[in-house]
């Protein structure tokens, strides 16, 4: 990789729900979990992303998937997806797929991304009965030496320990609105798994009551002894700088 960008950050971008938008050194834009348009919690001025160059998708679930044939017309993005939702998608016209599976590593755009296990379901809403895989997660390594993982929508799993001892992220993204995720005792359980100093809060905010999810998990973090974790509550639309020189 190009000397003069291993000292930049990468830039992260909150879109509200478990969308995020991620823009390395290099300049390319990664979309995880495309659904901005009919998200409630991203901002009108954000929902057109416009070009980006990789998307990834964690599962079909509606408010992961939602967005991506709308964004996917603009430009030509390379996008990835566990092989069964990603022929599912092939099949429907979507151009660009690269699908994997658990465990897999790929390098894309100046990006090293593993697909790793989510305790979770999947399906396509428009399709229910087609089989379209498991659900994922990603670990996203970057030329600047940061690793980002962005759980997709899973509990806490025995297997986190294993992310952390081969991936080491330094960042790790996580569901915690209870109901159709963790709630944020349990995220909390997930941390000391993964052994990770920061925590960025997603998934929250349209299930009925999970508002405060942020709160609670700040209170179970201090609960179980991990009080020097570092809480980042990420605003939809507001975007944070991560690692470089």
């Amino acid at each position: 990789m190009r000397g003069e960008v291993i000292g930049k950050p990468v830039e992260i971008t909150c879109l509200g729900h478990a969308t995020f938008r991620f823009t390395t050194p290099e300049s390319k834009v990664v979309l995880v979990d495309p659904w901005t348009y009919g998200n409630p919690l991203c901002p009108q001025e954000a929902k057109d992303v416009g070009e980006v160059d990789l998307i990834l998708i964690t599962h079909g679930h509606h408010d992961h998937l939602g967005d991506v044939f709308t964004i996917a017309r603009r430009g030509a993005p390379k996008i990835i997806a566990v092989a069964e939702l990603g022929n599912w998608l092939r099949s429907r016209g979507l151009k660009g797929l690269r699908t994997m599976n658990v465990g897999g590593i790929v390098n894309i755009e100046g990006v090293r991304i593993t697909m790793t296990p989510a305790e979770h379901s999947s399906s396509v809403d428009d399709d229910p009965g087609a089989y379209v895989g498991v659900a994922a997660g990603y670990v996203l390594q970057f030329s600047n030496g940061s690793r980002i993982y962005h759980a997709g929508d899973t509990a806490a799993f025995p297997g986190m320990e294993l992310i952390h001892e081969v991936y080491q992220p330094d960042l790790a993204l996580l569901p915690m609105g209870d109901q159709h995720t963790m709630g944020p005792a349990e995220a909390a359980v997930a941390t000391r798994l993964l052994k990770v100093g920061q925590v960025v809060p997603m998934h929250y905010g349209i299930t009925p009551g999970s508002r405060g999810a942020p709160a609670a998990f700040r209170q179970a973090l201090d609960a179980i002894g991990l009080r020097d974790v570092e809480m980042i509550e990420m605003s939809p639309g507001q975007s944070l700088a991560w690692g470089g020189a």
